[in-house]
């Protein structure tokens, strides 16, 4: 769904490299898990061929990667599992239309150091300038862009092989800018095992660090 928003364009921003992003999740967890469980061996369910991609094979690497710190086993395929994990994800991109208001004068005073009111070391407090025009004031100019967020979701579940029983869903939702699901997924995944395995029917937000190098 797209929405109108209106910024002011009033300042310059400056985006600095190399720094951490911290990624936020909400994640939620139920589970009936054994307190003491004599045999963690597990194989992934096959997911239905249209998903059967390479990107989810990339994925459930991650999650094995996850459940092999926490003891657990991959049965191979011709191994005898005693627990199945199955996953699935998706994106949705929301787009948003955004409207950027600009004060000809104000940006062109602010490069010189004069402004229409507050303070700055030339003039002082007030709306004295001398370029200050009145008539420009309300000519505004508009620039429309689009911003868009990224809504991912990843599910996780692990079940009894015997009989199919249930016995820890996990659910993970982010919000984020970065276009690229292969980017996040790793801290996504990350969090849906954080505390393994967590509060059962809570709903708690993980912060993890990513190195953007």
């Amino acid at each position: 769904m797209k929405r109108l928003v209106l910024t002011a364009a009033a300042a310059l921003t400056l985006l600095l490299g190399g720094c951490a992003t911290t990624i936020r999740s909400d994640v939620t967890t139920f589970h009936q898990w054994p307190s003491a469980p004599t045999d963690k061996t597990y194989v992934f369910e096959a997911p239905p061929a249209q998903d059967d991609t390479l990107e989810l094979r990339s994925y459930q690497n991650l999650v094995r990667g996850e459940l092999a710190k926490l003891g657990f086993q991959d049965a191979g395929a011709n191994g005898k599992p005693t627990l199945t994990v199955a996953m699935r994800f998706s994106t949705a991109d929301v787009p948003e239309r955004v409207v950027m208001v600009a004060d000809p004068f104000y940006l062109s005073g602010a490069q010189f150091g004069f402004y229409r009111g507050g303070y700055n070391r030339f003039w002082g407090s007030g709306y004295y300038s001398p370029f200050y025009d009145p008539f420009w004031y309300g000519r505004q100019s508009y620039r429309e862009t689009v911003r868009h967020t990224y809504q991912r979701e990843l599910q996780v579940a692990i079940k009894s092989a015997a009989d199919g029983k249930r016995l820890f869903d996990v659910t993970v939702h982010n919000s984020s800018r970065q276009l690229s699901t292969p980017a996040v997924m790793p801290a996504l995944v990350q969090s849906a095992f954080e505390g393994f395995p967590g509060p059962n029917g809570a709903a708690r937000q993980v912060e993890l660090k990513q190195n953007n190098g």
